[in-house]
C-alpha cells in the first residue's frame, strides 16, 4: 500500500497557517490546533529575538570601538549616529522584552569579543584593549557618551 503524504495548510501557506491558527486559539478549539508547528513556531521566535539582540550588541560595541579609538574625525558624527540607532532599537526590544535584560549581560563578553575581532581586522594599525573598556552594566552602555573620556586620550 502506498501512502500519499498531504501537505499540511503550514507547508502550503505559512501566512494562512499563522491566521488559522489564531482563529482556533481565539475560539478555543484546541482540538484543531496544530500543535507541533506552533510550539516549533513559538521558540523561533525566542531564538530569533535573542539573536536580534546579540547582534545588535555586538554591532554597537563596534561602533563604540571606532568612536573611542579610531582617529577618523570626519567619520565621527556617522558613527554616532549609528550607535544612537543601535541603541535605540536595542531598547526597543528590551522594553518589549524585559526579560532580556539578563541576557544582553550575560552574552556582553562574547560580543565585545566579536566586536573586537572585527574592529583588529579592519582597523589592524589601530589599539584596541583586550578587555572592554565599555561597564557591562546596561544602564550606561545605553547611553553614556564613552568617546567623551577618550577624547583626551586620542
Amino acid at each position: 500500500m502506498v501512502f500519499i503524504q498531504q501537505k499540511t495548510l503550514y507547508e502550503q501557506d505559512f501566512s494562512l497557517w499563522t491566521k488559522e491558527t489564531a482563529k482556533l486559539l481565539r475560539c478555543q478549539d484546541f482540538s484543531q490546533v496544530d500543535w507541533d508547528n506552533l510550539i516549533e513556531e513559538i521558540e523561533t521566535l525566542g531564538r530569533n529575538e535573542r539573536h536580534a539582540v546579540d547582534s545588535l550588541l555586538s554591532r554597537l560595541l563596534e561602533h563604540l570601538l571606532k568612536r573611542c579609538f579610531v582617529d577618523c574625525p570626519e567619520c565621527f558624527r556617522g558613527w554616532e549616529i549609528e550607535i544612537r540607532n543601535f541603541r535605540q532599537e536595542i531598547k526597543k526590544r528590551l522594553k518589549s522584552s524585559p526579560s532580556l535584560k539578563g541576557f544582553v549581560l550575560e552574552i556582553f563578553p562574547e560580543s565585545y569579543q566579536d566586536a573586537l575581532a572585527a574592529m583588529r581586522e579592519d582597523y589592524p594599525n589601530t589599539f584596541f584593549p583586550d578587555m572592554s573598556p565599555f561597564p557591562g552594566e546596561l544602564e550606561s552602555l545605553l547611553n553614556d557618551k564613552f568617546w567623551l573620556d577618550f577624547s583626551d586620550k586620542n
